[in-house]
Parts: structure tokens; C-alpha cells; sequence
């Protein structure tokens, strides 16, 4: 199983000593408005941790917990996974924030190293992403990422907007650089 790291996170696949801080979060009505509409029970979220290890043991990439660096506290999680959670669809990309994170760019932050991961070590031809249609802050987030709008359909049991990302759209976006150098004289 796969850690990667960033400036500021450490994203760690689920494991069982994840429960609490994936419970916070999941939990949190706000964090879970555009995801499933309702807060996880500390059941469901102790299901969830099962299945992701389930997943990671058999294809090697799946959800990871988001830890904050400096303070080692669960703050999100995201994930590769197939879209509808069916080997036969493109790969997805996910996450969620606690709430007092929102805003600061730590979404973007594990977006970019969840899609190095799924397009340098997966290999993924195809990056997807859905989001409920209303969630403008997570629709900003695949926009940053170099993802296109493809349009709303019907996942999850619900109307989403989805975006996508080719490897060459990846390749591209990665050899531009990220600021413009100030011009002298």
C-alpha cells in the first residue's frame, strides 16, 4: 500500500487506527451535505475502513487518509477508485475535508498528489471525477487540477457534475509551469 506525501499532508491508506478521525469526519452533516446528504454512523464508517482495505488488497490503490503534517490529526480523505465502485468504469478521483479546512487548499494539494499516483503508478489513461451539481468549492478543486467538464449524469444515485482528465491533458498541465517569473526592467 501506497503513502504519499506532500508540502503539508501525509496520505496513508485506511487502517483500523483511522476510525476516530474518519468517524470526525464523516459525521459532520456539513462535510457529508453534497457526498451522501447524511452523517455516517461510527458503524458505517468502521465498514468503510473494511471495504478500502478489502480494495487496496486487491488493486492497489483505493482511499487514504489525509494527516495534517505538522499536527498528525486526520483532516480529510481521498481516494482512486473505479467510478461507481465497478472495476469496469475509469478511474475516479475524491476527496473531503474537515470543515475547518476548507479553503486553505489542502484539496488541491492531495488532488495533485492522488493524480501523480493514478497516472505515474497506475497508469490510468483516464482521470474522472463527480460532484453533487451545487458543490462549487469540490467543482473548483477538478477545475485547478487541469479537468474538463463532461457534463452531468447520473451517479451514486444522484445527478453529478463530472469532470475528466486524459494522461496527455496530465502530461501537459504538469510541463506548464505553475507562475509567471516577474518580469525585469
Amino acid at each position: 500500500m501506497t503513502i504519499l506525501t506532500t508540502e503539508r499532508l501525509r496520505l496513508e491508506p485506511y487502517a483500523d487506527d483511522h476510525l476516530d478521525g474518519l468517524f470526525a469526519l464523516n459525521s459532520d452533516p456539513a462535510v457529508m451535505r453534497y457526498i451522501t446528504g447524511r452523517p455516517d454512523t461510527r458503524d458505517e464508517t468502521q465498514a468503510g475502513i473494511e471495504r478500502v482495505k478489502a480494495r487496496w488488497a486487491e488493486w492497489g490503490y483505493s482511499w487514504w487518509s489525509f494527516f495534517d503534517r505538522a499536527s498528525g490529526e486526520i483532516i480529510g480523505s481521498g481516494c482512486i477508485q473505479h467510478l461507481g465502485r465497478d472495476k469496469a468504469n475509469p478511474l475516479e478521483i475524491g476527496w473531503r475535508l474537515r470543515q475547518a479546512c476548507w479553503g486553505q487548499g489542502y484539496a488541491s494539494e492531495a488532488a495533485r498528489a492522488m493524480a501523480a499516483f493514478a497516472f505515474d503508478t497506475v497508469g490510468a489513461p483516464l482521470l474522472c471525477a463527480v460532484c453533487h451539481t451545487e458543490n462549487q468549492a469540490s467543482a473548483k478543486v477538478m477545475q485547478r487540477l487541469g479537468m474538463r467538464y463532461r457534463g452531468v449524469e447520473r451517479w451514486y444515485e444522484m445527478d453529478t457534475a463530472v469532470y475528466e482528465m486524459t494522461r496527455a491533458d496530465w502530461l501537459r498541465a504538469r510541463a506548464r509551469p505553475t507562475a509567471r517569473q516577474p518580469s525585469r526592467g
